[in-house]
């Protein structure tokens, strides 16, 4: 491609709308340009890197024997009320109306639509097991889009839907789907983790997302030193502390007129912040509970609806928490409560001893707090706090370590969650009606392009894997309009290039400077360059450079595109 026919428009500013390095960089380098809020144009050069995403993860599905189609994205109400998620799916839900009062909504994800399709077109176990999948855009209308394509609105997706006979070949494409996935993000050229995680909204009965590792990454992804197991912090195991010891301390209310928090406590006494404890009052399906975990840890919400009786729990207002227990928050604990409440312990907070909580009278906090001398034992002991850098990992897997991470790909297994809601069954060896197993796997196509910036970048801009760089090489001709020998060197190296099969740039721009061509090469991140110069050819040379190197390297001019292509494609 030659820059002069090409739509390339660099800004040097650094957008002041931009929140995260890929959504400034994507806007400097004019990959995309806003439209409205989370919905984006993307530009030919933004497309390009686009397309490469979307052929490498189409390869992929189709070697793993999936089978592509297309579904509409304008789902009608009455599918998604058979799964009872035309209220449950919330705001993110874009809801629309034709001309008719017919009411729809523009595809956030498309089980509902499959399953359709399925129970319509599978009718016999012969027909299984099937994989269909499609790259299409979706919508989900997020309450405060931001970070670009990252959390847009409006993205690119690929979403696959197996379905089964049973739960053994489930299983099995699950595993052939996570197989495909690693194969997808090495072939993409990203650092990436596999992690154990929560299926949420989806739901189902295991899931597993996939991370490009990167330091601002949204979340935070929990692995051993020992075992390679990752899990998101959502499901990472905090395993139980030794034996409690015995009480020591005699129990002491004292005065914390202003002192609200647990870091406010242990500042005001000169003790460890893991000397207190922190209490949590949530409202749940039995009425009112306070889950304890230590000062120095943080509650995981996801942990605590797994506990019965609040897997739809809400935080207690504060007319509930005076109620229950006699004092404001800030000042609140499980001791002398007003009413009857439910105490649930982290399994530290149920290891420890001679702890300090709120008095339940506001103003005041108590030490040399015991279980079953000064208050019982806890209604029930569970994990339900984050991991932290450090502590013991379960199963001898050595210590957990955190690192964050962009959520790029999520593979579930959805069970017979959708088909037995709307039916979708196939008769069996035996001629009798089964419900059919499915399986779920999710990959956000646009959302790879930020994320992979978010870990390949630097001060000067992109630095893109060589899969999917917009362009594999830039030839850069200094000074063509003036010598002649440049312009037939740089044509000569152009053509040589492309006949190879590499996707090259030439900047051919008329009264550019060679800063500047520079500049935008290493802004929208070109992975290999060529310059072509007098001084160069008179030495039967070019000048390369590897977008990660730190210095130019002399190249001559023989076996130039055989050593070039051996190092794109290895």
């Amino acid at each position: 491609m030659r820059l002069s026919q090409f739509h390339l428009t660099t800004v040097k500013e650094t957008p002041s709308d931009a929140d995260v390095i890929s959504q400034k960089l994507m806007l400097r380098a004019g990959m995309i340009r806003r439209l409205a809020a989370g919905i984006y144009t993307w530009t030919p050069l933004g497309l390009r890197v686009l397309r490469k995403v979307e052929t490498i993860v189409r390869e992929e599905m189709n070697r793993a024997g999936a089978l592509e189609l297309l579904m509409p994205s304008i789902q009608p109400r009455e599918l998604w009320e058979e799964t009872d998620r035309w209220a449950k799916f919330g705001g993110q839900l874009l809801k629309i109306k034709d001309r008719k009062e017919g009411e729809f909504c523009y595809g956030p994800t498309h089980e509902e639509v499959i399953t359709d399709f399925a129970r319509g077109e599978l009718r016999s176990y012969k027909q299984l097991p099937i994989n269909f999948y499609q790259i299409q855009t979706k919508f989900r209308d997020e309450i405060r889009p931001r970070f670009g394509v990252m959390r847009a609105r409006e993205f690119l997706m690929k979403d696959a839907y197996s379905f089964h006979l049973d739960s053994d070949c489930m299983q099995s494409e699950y595993q052939n789907m996570y197989d495909a996935y690693t194969r997808i993000f090495t072939r993409l050229g990203l650092r990436f983790r596999a992690v154990a995680a929560d299926t949420g909204a989806i739901g189902g009965s295991g899931s597993h997302e996939f991370h490009v590792l990167a330091d601002s990454g949204e979340d935070a992804i929990a692995f051993t030193s020992e075992g390679n197991y990752a899990a998101n912090v959502e499901l990472a195991e905090a395993i139980a502390p030794g034996v409690r010891a015995a009480a020591a301390q005699a129990l002491e209310q004292f005065a914390t007129p202003t002192q609200r928090t647990c870091e406010d406590v242990s500042a005001l006494l000169g003790v460890p912040l893991a000397s207190t404890v922190k209490s949590i009052a949530v409202m749940g399906e039995q009425g009112f509970v306070l889950a304890l975990v230590r000062g120095d840890h943080q509650v995981n919400e996801i942990k605590l609806t797994k506990i019965e009786g609040l897997a739809e729990y809400r935080l207690a207002t504060e007319a509930e928490i005076v109620e229950h227990l006699g004092a404001v928050p800030g000042f609140i604990g499980p001791l002398n409560p007003q009413k009857a409440i439910t105490v649930i312990a982290d399994r530290t907070v149920a290891a420890m001893s001679d702890f300090i909580v709120g008095a339940n009278i506001t103003g005041f906090h108590t030490k040399g707090v015991n279980w079953g001398r000064d208050l019982p034992e806890p209604a029930q002991v569970a994990d339900i706090r984050n991991v932290i850098e450090g502590e013991l990992a379960p199963g001898g897997m050595g210590t957990w370590s955190i690192a964050r991470g962009i959520e790029v790909g999520h593979v579930f297994q959805l069970g017979q969650k959708y088909a037995k809601a709307m039916g979708a069954e196939v008769l069996d060896e035996n001629g009798k009606a089964r419900t059919m197993f499915m399986g779920c796997y999710g990959i956000g196509v646009s959302r790879i392009v930020a994320a992979a910036i978010e870990q390949n970048h630097d001060a000067h801009g992109i630095q893109w894997p060589n899969a999917i760089a917009p362009f594999h090489v830039a030839v850069l001709p200094l000074g063509a309009d003036r010598s002649e020998a440049v312009r037939t060197a740089a044509e000569e190296l152009y053509g040589q290039l492309t006949a190879a099969g590499l996707d090259v740039l030439m900047d051919d721009r008329k009264g550019v400077r060679p800063g500047a061509m520079f500049a935008d090469q290493e802004l929208i991140g070109i992975p290999h360059r060529i310059v072509v110069s007098d001084r160069g050819l008179a030495a039967g040379q070019f000048e390369y450079r590897d977008r990660r190197a730190a210095e130019n390297e002399s190249w001559v001019r023989e076996g130039l595109v055989e050593r070039l292509v051996g190092k794109i494609r290895g």
